[in-house]
C-alpha cells in the first residue's frame, strides 16, 4: 500500500528542519500564542507575507502538525519545473539569464531534479495558476474535508517601501470563500487562526530576532448573513483586521523589550 502523507512526511521531517534551520540562519524566533494552534481537524491558517521563504520556514518550524501549501503544479514534474526555472531567470536578467542558466546546468538541473521527486513530502498542494484562483479555493477545500490544515498567507511574500501597509497586505477573498463553502455546503465551521509576522522581511544571513503572534481561531458562522457576498467579505475584513492588531502587538512588545535594555 502507498503511504499516506503523515508516513511521508515523518520520514522527510529531518530534512524540513534542516533546510528551515538554514532559511532561518542566524535569525532567532520568538513566539506568543502557540497555544491557539489547532492541533487537529480542518484549518486554515492565515498571515501577513513579506518573508518569502522565511514565513514558510518559520510555519514548518513552529506549527504542531502536518500543514499544507499551494504551489505551482508546474514545479511537480521535472520538465515542467525546469522551464519555469528558465523563465524566471529570464524575468529577472534577461539574456544574461540564459547564460547562466547554460552555464550553471549542471546545479539547475540537480535542483530542479531534487525539488519536484520531494515537494510532495513536504505538503504542496499541486494546484494550476494559470486556470485561476477558483480551482485552487477547491482543490484547498477538498484538504480541508479530508481534516487538514492549509496555510493562506497573503501578500507577495516581500516588503514594499511604496505600499502603504508594508507588512500587512491587504487580504484576499480565496481563505474566506473556503469557510463560506464548507459551512454552506456541510456545516463544517472550520477554524481560521489568525497569524503575524515581523522580522522574516531582514535579508537571509542578518542576524536578527523574528517575532510571531498567533491569535485564537476566528469562525465564519459569527459573522454569517443571508447574503453570500456579504458574509465573505465581512469574514475577510475580520480576518485583516486581526492580523493588523496581532501585528501591532508584535511591535509594541518588541518597542518595550528594546527600552528595557
Amino acid at each position: 500500500m502507498p503511504r499516506t502523507f503523515e508516513e511521508e512526511l515523518k520520514s522527510f521531517e529531518k530534512v524540513i528542519q534542516r533546510l528551515s534551520n538554514l532559511a532561518l540562519f542566524p535569525k532567532k524566533l520568538v513566539i506568543k500564542g502557540a497555544e491557539n494552534f489547532i492541533r487537529e481537524g480542518p484549518n486554515i491558517i492565515v498571515g501577513n507575507h513579506v518573508g518569502s521563504y522565511k514565513d514558510v520556514a518559520v510555519l514548518f518550524k513552529i506549527v504542531p502538525r502536518p500543514i499544507f501549501f499551494t504551489a505551482n503544479k508546474m514545479i511537480f514534474s521535472k520538465e515542467e519545473f525546469s522551464f519555469l526555472v528558465k523563465k524566471h531567470l529570464y524575468r529577472s536578467m534577461k539574456n544574461a539569464g540564459m547564460v547562466v542558466h547554460f552555464l550553471l546546468a549542471p546545479f539547475f538541473s540537480l535542483i530542479v531534479r531534487y525539488i519536484s521527486s520531494n515537494i510532495a513530502k513536504v505538503g504542496y498542494i499541486p494546484v494550476d495558476l494559470y486556470a485561476g484562483r477558483a480551482a485552487a479555493v477547491k482543490k484547498c477545500e477538498e484538504y480541508l474535508k479530508k481534516g487538514r490544515a492549509i496555510i493562506a498567507l497573503q501578500g507577495r511574500g516581500h516588503f514594499n517601501d511604496a505600499d502603504p501597509n508594508p507588512y500587512v497586505a491587504r487580504f484576499r477573498h480565496g481563505a474566506a470563500v473556503m469557510a463560506y463553502d464548507l459551512y454552506q455546503e456541510f456545516r463544517l465551521d472550520v477554524p481560521v487562526t489568525p497569524i503575524a509576522f515581523f522580522g522574516t522581511h531582514i535579508p537571509f544571513g542578518v542576524p536578527a530576532k523574528v517575532y510571531v503572534n498567533v491569535g485564537p481561531p476566528l469562525y465564519i458562522s459569527k459573522y454569517w448573513s443571508e447574503e453570500k457576498r456579504e458574509t465573505i467579505e465581512r469574514f475577510r475584513q475580520v480576518m485583516e483586521k486581526t492580523v493588523n492588531e496581532l501585528f501591532l502587538e508584535l511591535l509594541r512588545n518588541r518597542r518595550r523589550q528594546c527600552q528595557a535594555f
